[in-house]
């Protein structure tokens, strides 16, 4: 009987002394802003139970009534907080002045540590300041940029992410930003870095927190963070059709450029020059050309309005109407999914999307496809053998299987996947390898050169490239790009799952299925008319005029329903223009107009060649003198190319505005039921204010 009272008495014990601890919760700001602090450490005190606060300062931890919680910053007064009956315990932590003389860190492998940073230091660098105290952190010259965003952002290197304001910036940057600039330093773990900011943030973080408005960010100091690539832009001048009488460029029916940009401007961010590509910015919409009503697998448009932005110039708008098939007529696919799962890819903008993006391609395919998927990372592996369209439960279960981790052996992925399309290849069918990357390769042959010969080496087979890129921060803009062009094959950045929608469901036929490759385009300007012309955009896309029937030079593809836009601005004969500039005379040559052609404009000629073929084809199409009043296609368009012009800070725009831009684009909407028109509205009127 006595045991059993004793036991009871042990258990009523334990029941009581349990029913005291409880679970306690608060956020953790700054006393001087109110801002919340990640980093603080909370300790009972006596014990070695500890949790930290996570990026927006909150914090719970499991303590006992009579307990003393004690909170620990560095450069921050230590503060004790005994638990009583409330299970919140908010804390306002004060600097501690004699803490603020110097920064104290440790490295961002081991412990998170926090610093203020004292209005009246000299002012040194924070590289400099921080150089040996932290690891990863010194003041050599190597750069490293990152992207943008507060979670999942840039690619994984030995360096830490270095965050300024919430926005990642270059290591350089971060070496150039002087002390007396900051508020707040902060150095995170790598566990709390990933946590916090994503896989790309697993070498750990420093946080940096300039003194001001947290919203009023210093875009001098965070330009040109990110890693991103792309090819320079040189933009088309204005040529003298007496000295230059040959326009000549391949077609481009990429539109990674447009929704690239939607994504910069949307968050808010700078928009790189020579991120800017004005055809792939025309090209990403729609227009109200006409089918084909000829043995020809595109039709041809032109038109030729007085310039919008210019009233001594003309605007020529020549535009191809490819084919379209519905798809259930479209020949059978043998498709081999190349997909990235490297370390940089484990992001919610990257390996996420990019598999909710295919699943739209999958629940497209027939009975009759056959899809194959490869992956890379580190290596290169085969996750799924050739797999009938109609078999979608398995496709779809390997993709949902894929996880991001390693590096990038893109070279060895791009190899495979041509092997294995090359094995499965379906005459008369439509044999594509479908590359889904940010473009960071880093192992193996990943030099632009090497992976252009590999390309160039590969297609020989008859087995196309497309190429969608994903995420931001690491984005390899030139090399996709490279890629796609390289292996006959279109090129297109998924931003976010409409766009996916677009890709894989409206255009479906285009981005799976071409009609004719290698398609040229050259146009000569009657000089009895036209005293100069200049090519708005299509600058990395220019052919030596010899080119054109050459027939062993590659030129780009179009696919099922593809539409193709260009501009030219030409300024006509007498009038005076300071773009033009003198030119010496001749010494042996003699540039007379002899010819009587008084009504044509200018003789633009199309080169293709059948899918399959090594032979190509020639339209040709001559445009009169007439000018006509502006279409609602032809007022949108030149919204698009003036919005580009703007953005490239060009000299031709001849002073036009945004106010402009939007006033053509409104003026050009017309029938627009996908609303892409009123999206770019949306986007100019916000790009305005930013």
């Amino acid at each position: 009987m006595k045991l059993v009272l004793n036991l009871s008495f042990i258990l009523f014990t334990s029941l009581l002394l349990n029913a005291q601890e409880k679970q306690i919760y608060g956020i953790v700001t700054s006393d001087s802003d109110g801002l919340p602090l990640p980093g603080v450490s909370v300790i009972i005190e006596g014990t070695s139970i500890s949790v930290q606060t996570n990026f927006d300062g909150y914090y719970k931890i499991r303590a006992s009534v009579g307990d003393v919680l004690v909170y620990t910053f560095v450069g921050i007064r230590r503060q004790k907080v005994k638990v009583g009956n409330t299970v919140e315990i908010n804390v306002a932590l004060k600097e501690d002045l004699a803490a603020l003389e110097t920064v104290v860190i440790s490295a961002y492998s081991g412990a998170s540590n926090s610093s203020r940073v004292k209005n009246n230091w000299s002012k040194p660098t924070l590289s400099s300041t921080l150089s040996g105290r932290a690891a990863g952190v010194s003041t050599k010259s190597k750069s490293r940029n990152y992207g943008i965003g507060r979670k999942n952002v840039m690619s994984v290197s030995s360096e830490p992410l270095y965050v300024l304001d919430g926005r990642p910036i270059s290591e350089e940057k971060f070496r150039s930003i002087k002390t007396d600039k900051l508020k707040h330093v902060e150095i995170l773990n790598s566990l709390q870095g990933k946590t916090v900011y994503g896989y790309e943030g697993s070498k750990g973080v420093i946080v940096l927190r300039t003194k001001g408005p947290r919203n009023n960010v210093n875009f001098d100091i965070i330009n040109d963070f990110l890693n991103e690539s792309y090819v320079q832009i040189h933009e088309n001048a204005f040529k003298r059709s007496t000295l230059v009488p040959l326009s000549t460029f391949s077609i481009d029916v990429d539109k990674a450029a447009y929704s690239n940009i939607r994504r910069m401007i949307n968050n808010g961010q700078e928009v790189p020059r020579n991120a800017v590509k004005i055809e792939e910015m025309l090209n990403y919409f729609s227009y109200d050309y006409s089918q084909p009503r000829n043995t020809h697998p595109f039709a041809i448009h032109t038109e030729v309005v007085q310039t919008p932005w210019h009233n001594k110039t003309q605007l020529v708008r020549i535009g191809l109407q490819g084919k379209t098939y519905d798809n259930d007529k479209l020949p059978a696919s043998n498709l081999t999914f190349l997909i990235d799962v490297s370390g940089s890819m484990d992001a919610t903008n990257k390996l996420h999307l990019l598999k909710k993006s295919f699943k739209l391609l999958v629940n497209q395919l027939r009975e009759k496809d056959r899809v194959s998927i490869v992956v890379y990372a580190g290596a290169a592996g085969v996750v799924l053998t050739p797999t009938s369209g109609d078999k979608k439960e398995i496709i779809l279960e390997a993709l949902e299987r894929l996880q991001a981790g390693g590096s990038t052996a893109g070279g060895q992925g791009i190899k495979l996947a041509y092997e294995l399309a090359e094995q499965n290849f379906k005459k008369d069918g439509n044999n594509r390898v479908i590359l889904a990357t940010d473009g960071d390769f880093n192992v193996g042959a990943s030099s632009d050169s090497d992976m252009q010969t590999l390309i160039e080496k590969k297609r020989e087979s008859g087995v196309f490239l497309s190429v969608l890129g994903f995420g931001y921060g690491n984005y390899k803009d030139s090399k996709l790009e490279m890629l796609a062009d390289k292996g006959n094959g279109n090129y297109s950045y998924i931003d976010n799952m409409q766009e996916a929608q677009k890709v894989f469901g409206k255009e479906f036929g285009g981005t799976l299925y071409t009609i004719a490759k290698d398609v040229k385009i050259q146009v000569e300007f009657n000089p009895k008319k036209v005293q100069a012309y200049r090519l708005i955009g299509y600058e990395n896309r220019l052919l030596a005029d010899e080119d054109f029937i050459d027939d062993t030079k590659d030129a780009g593809e179009l696919g099922s329903g593809h539409t193709v836009t260009a501009l030219y601005e030409v300024i006509p004969v007498g009038v005076s223009s300071h773009y033009l500039k003198n030119s010496s005379n001749l010494k042996y040559t003699k540039n007379e107009i002899t010819n009587n052609y008084t009504d044509e404009l200018f003789t633009v000629k199309f080169r293709y060649k059948k899918p399959d073929g090594d032979k190509s084809i020639e339209m040709v199409h001559v445009q009169d003198t007439k000018i006509s009043i502006a279409s609602e296609d032809m007022n949108f368009a030149s919204a698009v190319a003036l919005m580009g012009m703007n953005l490239l800070q060009s000299q031709y725009d001849n002073g036009a505005s945004m106010k402009d831009v939007i006033r053509l684009a409104k003026q050009g909407r017309g029938n627009d039921d996908d609303g892409y028109r009123a999206e770019f509205i949306r986007l100019v009127e916000s790009y305005r204010y930013l």
